[in-house]
């Protein structure tokens, strides 16, 4: 499933996406209210967990801001405030649950879990296209035009990274986060060598490129020119 990952502390936030992560979700994680609210409000999450306490934009802001602009995924409160008027703020303003530190990897996964049950059952996409760029997800299959594209597993991961925000611009920052789970620049050229092995097994040999370069920006998979 989708979720959005609210929490500014890095330490915690790395160790709660690769719990996520190993539990089979797919993660967009995020440090201050402000990119929350625009993730929020533009992709389709399962489950938005938000740290209550973030600079700028606290986590109660978020949700106040997400619920007014009608989105209804359910939400939990991960916090340090263990006050009873807390609580009781922070699930008037639309949150399911309340989770607060420190707190066990397990617990947390539990939670979140039990927040997933509580939606009923959605059609969720296994398979996804772009032109005639085709992943299945639960095959592991790539195939593009009816052939067989043979991927090494990262280079799954960033293609299906890329085909779920088809049509949007995707920066450095947000494949070192989501891809490789790195939250800092490792001042390498791992995302251009992958990207570049990516192309040539997906745009070589076919007229329209479907992975594009978009210049001071990041990366883009479309079958726009």
């Amino acid at each position: 499933m989708n979720l959005l990952l609210l929490e500014d502390d890095e330490a915690t936030r790395t160790h709660l996406e690769r719990t996520l992560v190993a539990a089979g979700h797919v993660v967009d994680a995020c440090s201050n209210g402000s990119d929350a609210i625009v993730l929020g409000s533009t992709n389709d999450y399962a489950v938005l967990i938000l740290d209550r306490m973030v600079p700028g934009v606290d986590g109660l802001g978020v949700l106040k801001a997400l619920r007014a602009a009608g989105v209804r995924a359910p939400a939990i409160f991960l916090t340090a405030i263990d006050g009873v008027h807390d609580r009781v703020e922070g699930l008037d303003a639309g949150a399911d649950d309340y989770l607060v530190k420190p707190f066990a990897a397990i617990e947390f996964l539990a939670r979140v879990n039990a927040l997933l049950r509580r939606q009923p059952a959605r059609d969720v996409a296994t398979v996804l296209r772009v032109a005639d760029l085709e992943i299945d997800l639960i095959k592991r299959s790539v195939r593009r035009g009816g052939r067989a594209i043979p991927l090494q597993a990262q280079e799954f991961k960033l293609l299906e990274y890329l085909m779920r925000h088809a049509g949007e611009i995707v920066t450095r920052t947000m494949l070192l986060e989501n891809v490789w789970s790195f939250h800092f620049d490792p001042q390498t050229n791992i995302i251009e060598s992958h990207m570049s092995r990516l192309r040539s097994k997906v745009d070589r040999g076919f007229v329209q490129e479907l992975i594009h370069t978009v210049r001071g920006a990041g990366y883009r998979c479309d079958g726009l020119a």
